[in-house]
């Protein structure tokens, strides 16, 4: 067995420079090769181990797939990102990615941001012509009672910088400016804006800050998350603070991401192509051409209700559930002892019925 042993990627922050440098430079996963059962059963206990490990850290990282969808969000986001090109003194448009859990929102950004993070050093080098470390991307992650000076000291923790954990917010501010500039970032990326609570005081003041950076910062600021909209954060606003709401807005590009749908052929087509796609990724000794895309097609939909993220969950813990149990192959009895996220298992149970009458299929041929 040659396949390589999996990459060192589970013990990641992608909030430290170090780290996403790593996960952006990491080489693409190997696909473990695709044994018989007559194969595996020829491995030596220590070699069936290592195949099985492979498989597992295979599974939990199927994705990202070019779904329609992922396609849509990187065109336009390629679209922003490079229109920005403005000159220091003249504010750049922000983006903000604003859809609800489960539709790979986390995963299709990281996957435009690797791809930027490498075109910018392959243009322009992995020093900046002062000998600074090039860090085309700041990734910061945000939480329930981030303040102005939390998001700060959130950039800051990012770069490593010293001075993370003492000073006011207007110095930690300065110190992320200084970082910025030094490592010539390009592009902030927010996520997880919504643990924000937009309408009290520690929300205006993140959005003023917000506004503050937009002016002063030579990047792209990029924030992902869900219902900012309802947040008020493209809002026109009445009120004084409605109003340093909107003017964060007025400089925003609203994008978000759609499940997959079965109402017309349109979508029944995708939905088809995202599970070919999965066919082609899962390593499992019986699998055969129509496991899914076939077989599975009404029942994943009902599952998942057309949310990627649990889609992907659910085929990832089947797969493990298949390669543990010896089963090697995915099936309706197989998935039916599988659990699944919360809301998708919630919503099951009337997509099912909808299904088994043929109110509604994903199935081209039938419709």
């Amino acid at each position: 067995m040659t396949d390589p042993l999996p990459l060192g990627l589970g013990n990641l922050a992608l909030s430290r420079k170090e780290d996403f440098k790593e996960f952006a430079n990491a080489p693409r996963r190997e696909q473990p090769s695709l044994l018989t059962r007559a194969e595996l059963k020829a491995l030596t206990t220590e070699s069936r181990a290592v195949y099985d490990r492979l498989r597992r850290e295979w599974h939990a990282n199927l994705g990202p797939i070019r779904t329609q969808q992922l396609a849509y969000l990187h065109e336009n986001l390629w679209d922003i990102v490079d229109s920005n090109q403005q000159d220091g003194d003249k504010a750049k448009g922000a983006v903000a990615v604003d859809a609800f859990p489960g539709l790979g929102k986390t995963t299709s950004v990281l996957a435009f941001l690797r791809e930027f993070h490498h075109r910018e050093i392959a243009e322009n080098g992995e020093f900046t012509a002062q000998g600074h470390e090039r860090l085309p991307v700041c990734r910061v992650g945000l939480t329930g009672n981030t303040g102005m000076k939390d998001l700060n000291r959130a950039i800051l923790e990012f770069f490593g910088h010293a001075g993370r954990n003492r000073g006011t917010a207007a110095q930690m501010g300065q110190r992320a400016l200084d970082c910025v500039l030094s490592c010539e970032v390009r592009v902030l990326a927010l996520d997880d804006l919504h643990f924000l609570k937009w309408r009290n005081t520690s929300g205006i003041e993140v959005s003023n800050h917000l506004k503050w950076i937009a002016n002063e910062f030579p990047v792209t600021l990029l924030m992902i998350g869900v219902g900012l909209a309802e947040k008020g954060l493209f809002s026109e606003g009445t009120t004084s603070g409605d109003t340093a709401l909107a003017q964060t807005g007025r400089r925003t590009t609203r994008l978000d991401m759609q499940p997959f749908t079965i109402k017309n052929e349109a979508g029944r087509r995708e939905w088809r192509k995202m599970l070919l796609a999965l066919e082609k990724r899962v390593v499992l000794a019986d699998k055969y051409p129509g496991m899914l895309a076939d077989d599975l097609s009404d029942y994943l939909f009902a599952r998942s209700t057309g949310h990627i993220g649990s889609l992907m969950t659910l085929i990832n813990r089947g797969c493990q559930r298949a390669v543990r149990s010896g089963t090697e192959r995915l099936d309706r009895d197989l998935l039916d002892r599988v659990k699944n996220d919360e809301a998708s298992e919630k919503a099951r149970r009337e997509l099912e019925a909808a299904l088994d009458k043929r109110r509604l299929t994903s199935n081209r041929k039938a419709a």
